[in-house]
């Protein structure tokens, strides 16, 4: 690794644990309810206009964006009064849309999401016992996900925002990594040594897997 990208890899830490507070402060109401607004509905925003981006006449992408301008500028007085519902919907929105994306793959005759990923990592064939072991741990995950999103919801509403921007802000990450070392030394024990992938050999197949599912349909 260069100097250059480990410098950008550190930035990119830093701007990540920079949002982190920035969220917990603004959903549990501290500080300025415009800028916490702002960092809000940044994410939301950023994601529209690449959708838009990629459209391919530029009237339409030109219309897009005046159009959002205009809805976040007309639902503004709503919006920094509800800043805690605004980091609700994200952080449900994206357990919701990762625990479909994981379980849908275990429904019908295709691979589970994760036997896709081993695919990619191993030129031989699987083992039974390492398909089943992949399709377990989609099914981990995909209860992880719409778990996590119930916690947040129960959270959400009965119990103060301060506490719940703990467990979606704070936490979340940390329960994400808890589960890959959870996941990790369960592989471990059931796996023998050249069925386990390494980090990198996940990261590699995780790219590439989402690099074909942006060109098109997956094939299992």
């Amino acid at each position: 690794m260069t100097v250059t990208s480990a410098l950008g890899n550190l930035g990119v830490l830093l701007l990540m644990a920079a949002w982190v507070v920035a969220a917990h402060v603004g959903s549990a109401g501290w500080g300025n309810a415009d800028f916490n607004a702002l960092v809000a509905v940044l994410p939301i925003a950023v994601a529209l206009l690449m959708a838009l981006w990629r459209w391919p006449q530029w009237p339409v992408r030109a219309a897009g964006v005046l159009g959002l301008l205009a809805l976040v500028a007309w639902l503004w007085p709503q919006l920094r009064h509800n800043v805690p519902l605004l980091y609700y919907l994200q952080h449900l929105g994206i357990h919701v849309a990762l625990g479909v994306l994981f379980g849908k793959s275990l429904l019908g005759p295709g691979d589970a999401l994760i036997t896709r990923l081993a695919r990619r990592i191993f030129d031989h064939e699987l083992s039974d016992r390492k398909v089943r072991y992949t399709r377990n741990v989609t099914l981990a995950w995909t209860l992880f996900f719409f778990i996590n999103a119930l916690v947040s919801t129960l959270l959400f509403i009965w119990a103060p925002a301060a506490i719940w921007s703990v467990h979606a802000n704070l936490l979340t990450g940390p329960l994400v990594g808890a589960m890959f070392v959870i996941e990790h030394l369960w592989r471990m024990c059931v796996l023998p040594p050249h069925e386990r992938p390494g980090i990198a050999d996940i990261v590699r197949a995780y790219r590439r897997e989402s690099a074909q599912r942006g060109a098109g349909p997956s094939q299992p």
